[in-house]
C-alpha cells in the first residue's frame, strides 16, 4: 500500500516519500468492528481551498523562525495533545510511521523543515489502531481558521492557523501540493481518510493545510 518514492520540490524536503499515509492505519478497528458506523469524520467541501482563500496570505504570514525540531502538537478544536516523535524514511522510500501502539502519538519528517521556519514541514499519525481511534481520528473535523500549536525544542511554540483540509483518493494524491517547496512557514497534518474497504483498509487521506501565524 506504500507508493514509491519520488522527489518532493521544497528545499528540506527534497528527499521526503511522496506517499500517502494510508499505509500507516488499515483500518484494523473497523475491520474488527464490522459495521463501518464507526468511521472518523471526513472534511466537508466547504473546507477545501478556494481560489481567494491565500489572497493576502504573505501579509497575514509571521516572521519565520530559526530552526528547531518540535516536540508536541495541541490542535484544541479536536482535542488534539501529542507529543511528536521523528520520522524517516523506508527501506523502500516511503515515509515511516509513529508505533501504532502508541495511539497518542504523532510524527514529523526529521529530514524536511521543522515547523516554523521557511517551507513545508510535515507531520503525520494514525487514524486509529486495532483498539480504537488514534491521535488524528478526528482530522476530518478540523474547520478553516483552526489554531495548531507545534512546541519546539527551543522554548518557541509555533503557532499555525488553518487554510484548508481536504481528503484525496490514493491514486490521485497531489504530491506537489502536499509537499512542495512554500514561500513561508507552512504546516501540513496528514492522516489516513476517504473512503474505506474491509479489504484494504482506507483508500486515501485527510491532509490540513496551515500557515505560521504567530509564535510565543
Amino acid at each position: 500500500m506504500r507508493r514509491r518514492f519520488r522527489r518532493a520540490g521544497g528545499p528540506g524536503n527534497a528527499a521526503i516519500a511522496a506517499v500517502t499515509v494510508c499505509a500507516l492505519c488499515a483500518g484494523m478497528w473497523l475491520l474488527r468492528d464490522g459495521t463501518g458506523t464507526q468511521a472518523p469524520p471526513q472534511p466537508s467541501a466547504a473546507q477545501a481551498h478556494a481560489e481567494d482563500d491565500d489572497r493576502g496570505a504573505d501579509r497575514a504570514s509571521a516572521p519565520a523562525l530559526p530552526p528547531s525540531p518540535p516536540d508536541r502538537i495541541r490542535i484544541p478544536a479536536i482535542e488534539v495533545d501529542a507529543p511528536l516523535t521523528g520520522l524517516g524514511l523506508t527501506r523502500t522510500g516511503s515515509l515511516d510511521a509513529p508505533p501504532a501502539d502508541r495511539e497518542n502519538l504523532a510524527g514529523w519528517y526529521e529530514a524536511g523543515t521543522t515547523p516554523g521556519e521557511t517551507g513545508t514541514a510535515i507531520v503525520a499519525g494514525h487514524v486509529d489502531n486495532a483498539d480504537g481511534p488514534a491521535v488524528f481520528y478526528s482530522l476530518g473535523a478540523l474547520r478553516k481558521g483552526s489554531v495548531i500549536e507545534v512546541d519546539r525544542r527551543d522554548g518557541t511554540v509555533a503557532v499555525f492557523t488553518v487554510d484548508a483540509v481536504e481528503v484525496y483518493d490514493a491514486r490521485d494524491f497531489p504530491d506537489g501540493k502536499v509537499y512542495g517547496a512554500a514561500p513561508r512557514p507552512e504546516l501540513r497534518v496528514i492522516t489516513c481518510g476517504g473512503g474505506y474497504s474491509r479489504t484494504t483498509g482506507y483508500q486515501g487521506n485527510v491532509v490540513v493545510y496551515a500557515h505560521l501565524t504567530g509564535s510565543r
